[in-house]
């Protein structure tokens, strides 16, 4: 006779039965994961409102239903792509100071920009897309790029400043701007290749050297 779930609850050994939690972790964070790809690579090419939910469940392959189990709305998941992306930022700052000088920390930053960090790029080819989100949220996230981003390069380069590999008379503030000013028209349209290296090394220059023959 078949035992009721009461009884099949308290049967000896019931609660001993494993029960593969993880598998379903992963592939709800592997299923977040493809979302988060997908409604990036749609939102880089079509803009904000060029981008539906339905759109998005179709190219990850889920139902829409599926997709709203893991985001609310679409602004739920630009924020979070963004969010992703500023994350990845953050790991590539940590990995950038790790060198011992200024122009290798830039050589490691700019080349990870544009060869090995898409995701990284995602986040600073969509900022100016953060002007359709509500205004407190995007003043949210604002503050934390401000924190996470700008106050990284700041604290690397005013490293730098301290150190004596840049000149004293020239706040961090400043020149994080005008590094950022070399940055971003790159990552929109990101070279390849050879392209990729020989942009970094020309960038690295720029910065340190000057473009005076």
């Amino acid at each position: 006779m078949a035992l009721s779930s009461a009884e099949a609850a308290a049967a000896p050994g019931y609660r001993d039965l494993p029960v593969d939690r993880s598998a379903n972790r992963n592939r709800d964070q592997n299923t977040r994961e493809r979302i988060i790809e997908q409604a990036a690579r749609l939102f880089v090419a079509r803009g904000y409102h060029g981008v539906s939910m339905r759109e998005v469940a179709e190219a990850v392959g889920v139902t829409k239903p599926a997709l709203y189990h893991y985001f609310a709305d679409k602004e739920a998941l630009f924020l979070a792509l963004l969010e992703d992306a500023l994350s990845g930022l953050s790991d590539v700052l940590t990995h950038v100071g790790k060198q011992p000088t200024l122009r290798g920390q830039l050589h490691s930053l700019i080349h990870n920009l544009l060869v090995s960090a898409p995701r990284q790029r995602t986040g600073l080819q969509l900022s100016g897309e953060l002007k359709h989100v509500d205004p407190e949220r995007r003043a949210d996230f604002e503050q934390r790029y401000r924190e996470v981003w700008m106050g990284g390069l700041e604290r690397l380069l005013s490293q730098a400043v301290a150190g004596g590999e840049l000149r004293a008379d020239l706040p961090a503030p400043l020149l994080t701007t005008a590094l950022l000013g070399l940055l971003y028209p790159l990552v929109s349209r990101p070279p390849t290749g050879l392209q990729a290296e020989q942009t970094t090394e020309a960038v690295v220059s720029l910065f340190l050297d000057g473009a005076k023959k």
